[in-house]
């Protein structure tokens, strides 16, 4: 890991989970619920099969009312109203420990840092306007566009802040906690660092092949502060 960690001339970042916990406050089941809701209030239940109504993933539902209908009015009200609320969840969302001071530190050596996220590009940044990281990261956000079908494990993200940072794959670092973020890796051809803020997610990333998982950012921070 100290090889990976030292040597990234450019880190990709998923936003949520390595960098904040952005439903921490705002049920993310929630907010897949009142979407279903919505297309119920609209006589539109149809589109989904009962497992997607259950789903506790926002970005599920969206993307199977896509699948049906894609590039359609309908999918972009959906996800508008999904960023309005990842833009409510964004104002008390909860830090990841140590990410602040490893995204600060990584960019005081020198690094080139990108967000590449499914979730939308405005509320990372707004996130990271709040946190004071936003330079750390300016330009390099990029995340939901209305091509859904592009969303990870696509490695669109990926490809899009490998090109603006000027970096070749194997010259990044992507830190991301689920399974369709290692996928988007491997088809990127970036190295990958699993982080897990849990066992259930240590397990889903060790079945996806990820071959380094940490459960804390402590000591990706203590390797760059030389202290590993």
């Amino acid at each position: 890991m100290r090889a990976l960690v030292a040597g990234a001339r450019a880190v990709l970042w998923d936003f949520d989970g390595p960098v904040c916990r952005l439903f921490a406050g705002h049920s993310s089941q929630r907010v897949a619920s009142g979407l279903v809701r919505w297309l119920e209030g609209r006589g539109l239940s149809g589109l989904l099969t009962e497992g997607e109504r259950d789903s506790p993933d926002p970005h599920a539902v969206l993307c199977a009312v896509d699948r049906r209908h894609p590039d359609s009015d309908l999918v972009a009200e959906l996800e508008a109203r999904l960023t309005q609320e990842e833009l409510r969840a964004a104002g008390s969302a909860w830090p990841t420990p140590y990410a602040d001071p490893l995204i600060r530190t990584w960019d005081a050596l020198g690094a080139r840092l990108a967000i590449a996220t499914n979730n939308a590009p405005l509320v990372a940044r707004a996130y990271l306007d709040g946190r004071g990281l936003a330079p750390c990261f300016a330009p390099h956000v990029y995340g939901r566009t209305r091509d859904l079908h592009r969303l990870k494990p696509d490695p669109h993200c990926l490809n899009r802040a490998l090109s603006a940072t000027g970096a070749a794959p194997g010259e990044a670092l992507m830190i991301g906690d689920t399974p369709s973020d290692h996928e988007a890796a491997v088809r990127a051809g970036v190295p990958f660092l699993g982080y897990a803020a849990s066992p259930r997610k240590e397990e889903l990333l060790r079945e996806s092949g990820a071959p380094l998982i940490v459960d804390s950012l402590e000591p990706v921070l203590r390797i760059l502060q030389g202290r590993a």
